[in-house]
């Protein structure tokens, strides 16, 4: 069959063995198959990648040297089941599936190595426990896009954002845009996205953000009084200090109606950010400017080493969460969300190509005014090396 191939940083088409499935392993065809931020990374910095997964304890990340094919955003078509399966999903179903196999020794992460080849293929392997039938005759293009989703769902789950609570999404690239998108789908009513592209939050807005702001022209921070946070010291002793006077004159001991208070959630309100960037000084540029006791979610990966200051997220009350991947369970919930039409998701996709258009296309997306999600269909050679609006 024919794949993309990364190997020494570069992409190219060759012929490679068709995929033999194991036990409890599932052949598909690959119908599509995004282009993921961190396939950009594996092919620039690859070898960075695969020392960084050795430091916790996954040693099989490939090297540069190594020949990979990636993609592990993917739906597919069921051709054969292999050994052990149950085949209650049926040869001809259409599925997605969350990107990981077992072999005999661990579990190896599709595209991500060169034990597991990815969906930058015309046929793949996957773990049939791990499918997802494609549900209310999804198109292949947006059930392509459950993994991605998956990831912004799981980040809004970790945020444990309430609808109430105002939401300021930075960065409005493929993953930015798929935590809007879950943040709608949640309902949260007050979503904010700021971005320095007027492509991306043009994208972010067709997503469902409420706002959109350029940072170029204005903080994501700067309207805190408006919403009622506490930007500045003085501010939170008098909440402190003025509290304490007020409940001291009621009937009842000061310290019942606090408790009550907070167990009813009428504390100090506070924004949950999501930082979607993941380029170095970013996170401490939030911390300075963000309102007293937000709570930031690092999804953006950052590859390089970073400086934060902590006595400043200390004299603030910043909370950091840092957040990877998602679950099975959050992985069948995406695909359903979008089956169901509760997530816009179809502003993301921005371009197709056949398998000839890949390495073109990793260049195109390095512009932000033109692409965000471009998927690739093996068995479209129509398309050749162009990239396909949408």
């Amino acid at each position: 069959m024919k794949a993309v191939v990364c190997q020494n940083n570069a992409l190219t088409v060759r012929d490679i063995p068709d995929p033999k499935p194991a036990k409890g392993q599932v052949v598909l065809k690959v119908l599509r198959c995004g282009i993921c931020g961190s396939d950009l990374h594996l092919k620039k910095h690859c070898d960075h990648m695969s020392a960084l997964a050795k430091r916790v304890g996954y040693p099989h990340i490939p090297a540069s040297k190594d020949a990979v094919v990636f993609g592990h955003e993917f739906c597919g078509e069921v051709v054969e089941h292999g050994p052990g399966t149950s085949k209650k999903i049926k040869v001809g179903t259409r599925v997605c599936a969350v990107p990981m196999l077992r072999l005999p020794d661990r579990i190896d992460l599709t595209g991500l190595s060169s034990t597991a080849p990815g969906a930058y293929a015309e046929y793949l392997l996957v773990q049939e426990k791990l499918m997802e039938p494609v549900p209310n005759g999804l198109s292949a293009d947006l059930a392509a896009l459950t993994e991605p989703m998956a990831v912004g769902l799981h980040a809004v789950n970790r945020s444990e954002i309430k609808r109430g609570d105002v939401a300021i999404v930075i960065g409005c690239g493929p993953v930015g845009l798929a935590v809007i998108c879950m943040l709608k789908a949640k309902g949260v009513k007050k979503v904010i996205a700021s971005d320095f592209s007027p492509g991306r939050r043009a994208l972010a807005q067709q997503c469902g953000a409420d706002m959109v702001i350029n940072p170029a022209d204005h903080s994501p921070f700067a309207d805190w009084r408006d919403y009622g946070f506490i930007g500045e010291l003085p501010q939170l002793l008098e909440l402190g200090v003025g509290t304490r006077e007020k409940l001291g004159m009621l009937p009842v001991p000061w310290w019942h109606a606090w408790r009550l208070a907070e167990k009813a959630g009428l504390g100090p309100k506070r924004p949950v950010v999501f930082e979607c960037v993941g380029v170095p000084g970013v996170l401490n540029q939030l911390m300075e400017g963000a309102p007293f006791m937000t709570r930031i979610v690092v999804v953006g990966v950052c590859m390089e080493v970073d400086k934060i200051e902590p006595a400043l997220a200390v004299n603030k009350e910043i909370e950091l969460r840092f957040v990877l991947g998602y679950t099975p369970l959050e992985y069948r919930d995406a695909l359903h969300l979008i089956a169901e039409g509760q997530v816009k998701a179809q502003p993301l996709i921005t371009g197709k190509v056949g398998l000839a258009g890949v390495a073109g296309a990793f260049e195109a997306l390095g512009n932000p005014e033109k692409h965000a999600k471009i998927l690739i269909d093996p068995f479209n050679s129509s398309s050749g090396e162009t990239i396909l609006p949408v």
